[in-house]
């Protein structure tokens, strides 16, 4: 290929002022692109817009932390010039093309070199000499490897997504600098390996965030090629994105989102999804290929109902990051970065300031003061110094640190996501997540080297945060250095399983379908028939989420693997020092760990008390332990230093080969020690009104509530129900109101009846078919196939 051109003046000013750079496109004419004048200026103007997006605006190059972050980027690209060696395969030495990963890597080393020759404060702004090394990369994986004679092999994804990405984000930045020639050879080698066939059948790969992806390279290789087919195809494949799905990959109506068909993925997936299509709108908002599709508004609306309530604190909740969760301190990364929950829950948190763009002004007020409480709450890893950021998003995200809105807080509530089978529980002061699996959502997701040992994360797993000071419980080493068999809240049998059981990719789906529950939005019932992963292992688990506590119920307990078979009433990594005290009552009946909160473990039945009557499955076991680990022993791409971490667990031992064993406790997250004991010692709070695997139920008197799952028809207490139900009744004074799901999903009707009298009924949903009032109620309910909760709301009294 032709020699670069030197560096000129002109070219490096277009560049150096992007930092000031505010753009406005021409608006096109009857919604088409402009002739062939225009449109050369509107893709100019586009590709100016996209390095607004990825090379940042409105910042002080001078100020901190752009300054360091700029001086760093440059550092790095100084390096990466230094150590470049062409080869007949690689670029880089130990980033081979074959595995291709070091494709995707190399690119990824050119790009920071390209950013540090563009942006002010690197050190190597406008550096000739650095650009032509950019330029002499290029060329060699052009000629070596990326290029329409090569069949693709190895990782899909390497070739359509990772490479075509940073490629075409390097020729936006540079396309003024580039021969033709070295045009047409990038944008040959994206139509080669993300044909527009890609783009068009919405299945495989190409769905959810990976269509979002494979847009964005069509995208710009439309923008970069001067095409205007390739800009409005790129646009129109977006559209299959936007409506909610009722399976496989994409968004839920009830805020589910889901990737690789059976994976809970809104943290890494879905920040994927959010940043992409961010970028997108704002890249093509007033332009001839602005995203008009009045589907776009599903993905605004899913800020607030799909995301957020998954953020706390600023931590992406770790039941939604699939295998993400093993990554920790990937191996060879420069900035020595922590892929943690926090680490997500950033990124997802920077998507939604760039998607803010292009909300409505009540959207986008309301963001910001999401972000904004985020921020001020996030103390283990402060946002505006994440060091995964570019000056780009930190200068988005000081701007909404900046804003006149005040800083919201945490939320009260619960949120039920029933198509991917998690639900989130926030109190005052505190918030639960349970992560469970079905016949639709996986157990776990293993996959390239990447966690191998996540078999019982869906197995009713019990994440807990007491409140502020307590944001690196699952972030501080825990997964490296965890015991897998003994994760918080699940219920397991102890046979040993093999790295990666039951295959990759989100494979291991039990043949259950009774997941769920029902809430009012405050209060929930929520359960799961759990089968176990390679075992023989099945119970039943009921979460009742109430005011301050956590009412845990398991029952019709069975496994005959000749193993120990536990209940983890919890693990909780105590850090380097452990120095919470774990005080515990008489008999174990109750524990409490200072900082964290308590436990209280119920005996069969209703009684609380204090008595030495301790069968199998009812007596506390506990255990403090240090326990070392690496994230490489979980990820064979991640570091292989070894940490220490110290766990107080807490356990119920259901004996081996148990049959139709039970538990019962109560999890009082950030309580004191004298509030344990109380709730321990007081016999009337809590009502047990069955715990089998016919129904699990409770009341709680003092707060109106009773709250069934029934695994089969039945009557329990005053509700009867004709088909597998999850029941929550709340009153107050003289009203009630009644919530019901069906988690089987059979779609046919089910009857209720409530054993109390009901003067009339105030108010019911469309799927609520009201029989009888009177000395009871009577209702027939028709929920269709989403697994969706249904009210009713009744005069009593």
């Amino acid at each position: 290929m032709p020699v670069l051109p030197a560096w000129s003046r002109r070219a490096f000013l277009l560049v150096s002022t992007t930092g000031a750079l505010s753009l406005t496109l021409p608006a096109p004419a009857s919604g088409a692109p402009a002739g062939a004048g225009g449109a050369d200026d509107e893709y100019a103007a586009l590709r100016r817009r996209w390095l607004d997006l990825q090379l940042g605006t409105g910042y002080d190059p001078a100020a901190e932390p752009y300054a360091s972050r700029l001086a760093e980027t440059g550092r790095l690209a100084r390096t990466f010039r230094d150590a470049m060696a062409p080869a007949a395969d690689s670029l880089f030495p130990g980033l081979r093309f074959d595995p291709p990963s070091g494709i995707t890597a190399s690119y990824s080393r050119l790009w920071t070199m390209t950013q540090a020759c563009l942006q002010p404060g690197t050190g190597s702004t406008g550096d000739g000499t650095l650009l032509a090394d950019v330029v002499r990369g290029l060329d060699h994986l052009s000629e070596r490897i990326y290029n329409p004679s090569t069949t693709r092999y190895g990782n899909w994804w390497e070739w359509q997504i990772g490479s075509p990405r940073l490629l075409m984000d390097i020729v936006a930045a540079l396309h003024d600098e580039l021969t033709d020639e070295r045009l047409q050879a990038a944008c040959a080698a994206v139509d080669h390996f993300v044909p527009d066939s890609m783009l068009g059948s919405y299945t495989g790969t190409s769905t959810g965030a990976n269509r979002v992806d494979l847009c964005r390279s069509v995208m710009l290789r439309g923008i970069n090629g001067a095409e205007p087919a390739k800009t409005a195809l790129a646009r129109d494949a977006l559209s299959p994105v936007f409506p909610h799905v009722t399976a496989g990959d994409g968004l839920y109506a009830d805020g589910s989102f889901v990737q690789h068909t059976w994976v809970a993925y809104s943290g890494t997936y879905g920040q994927v999804l959010l940043d992409g299509l961010g970028r997108l709108f704002a890249l093509l908002a007033g332009s001839a290929w602005d995203v008009t599709d009045p589907g776009r508004a599903t993905i605004l609306d899913s800020v607030e109902n799909a995301f957020a309530p998954l953020i706390h604190d600023g931590l992406m909740m770790d039941s939604v990051n699939g295998r993400a969760i093993s990554r920790g301190y990937l191996s060879g990364d420069s900035r020595q970065v922590m892929r943690s929950d926090h680490f997500h829950g950033h990124a997802l948190i920077a998507a939604i300031a760039l998607l803010a763009g292009g909300a409505s002004d009540a959207e986008r007020t309301r963001w910001h003061s999401m972000i904004k409480g985020w921020i001020e709450r996030d103390t283990v890893s402060p946002v505006l110094t994440d060091r995964q950021f570019g000056v780009a998003d930190l200068a988005r995200l000081h701007a909404v640190a900046a804003a006149p809105v005040p800083a919201a807080p945490e939320p009260v509530g619960h949120k039920l996501f029933t198509s991917m089978d998690r639900a989130v529980h926030r109190r005052p002061g505190w918030t639960a997540n349970i992560a469970m699996a079905s016949e639709r959502i996986s157990a776990y997701e293993c996959g390239n080297g990447e966690n191998p040992r996540g078999w019982h994360t869906g197995a009713g797993m019990l994440y807990w945060w007491p409140g502020a000071g307590h944001g690196d419980q699952y972030t501080d080493w825990f997964w490296p250095t965890v015991d897998w068999y003994r994760l918080p809240g699940t219920t397991v049998s102890t046979r040993r399983l093999a790295d990666r059981e039951g295959g990759e990719w989100g494979k291991p789906k039990p043949a259950v379908q009774w997941v769920g529950g029902a809430t009012d939005g405050e209060y929930a019932a929520v359960g799961q028939h759990l089968k176990g992963l390679g075992s023989t292992l099945e119970a039943r688990k009921s979460w009742f989420c109430a005011d301050d506590a956590v009412v845990c119920l398991g029952a019709g307990i069975t496994c005959t693997d000749g193993v120990p078979v536990e209940t983890v009433v919890d693990n909780r990594n105590l850090g380097e020092q452990p120095a919470a005290a774990l005080t515990t009552g008489r008999h174990g009946r109750w524990a409490h760990l200072d900082g964290h909160g308590g436990w209280v473990v119920l005996p069969d039945g209703a009684d609380l008390g204090d008595g030495p009557e301790a069968t199998v499955g009812t007596r506390l076991r506990t255990l403090r332990e240090a326990r070392a680990g690496a994230w490489r022993d979980i990820n064979t791409t991640s570091t292989p230093e070894r940490r220490i971490r110290h766990y107080q667990t807490l356990w119920l031992d259901h004996g081996t080969d148990p049959v139709n064993s039970s538990y019962g406790y109560i999890l009082m997250p950030g309580a004191s020690r004298r509030a344990v004991a109380a709730r321990a010692a007081d016999r009337g709070w809590l009502e047990i009104l069955d715990n089998s695997d016919i129904c699990q139920s409770v009341a709680v008197r003092s707060l109106g509530l009773a709250a069934a799952n029934f695994w089969r028809p039945a009557t329990v207490g005053a509700l009867t129900v004709t088909s597998p139900a999850s029941v929550l009744v709340r009153r107050r004074s003289r009203t009630a109101t009644l919530h019901i799901g069906e988690p089987m999903r059979s779609g046919l009707p089910l009857e209720l009846v409530w054993d109390r009298p009901v003067r009339r009924v105030l108010h019911a949903g469309p799927s609520v078919e009201v029989l009888g009032t009177g000395r009871r109620l009577r209702l027939r309910v028709t929920p269709g196939t989403a697994g969706a909760v249904h009210g009713c709301e009744v005069a009593i009294g």
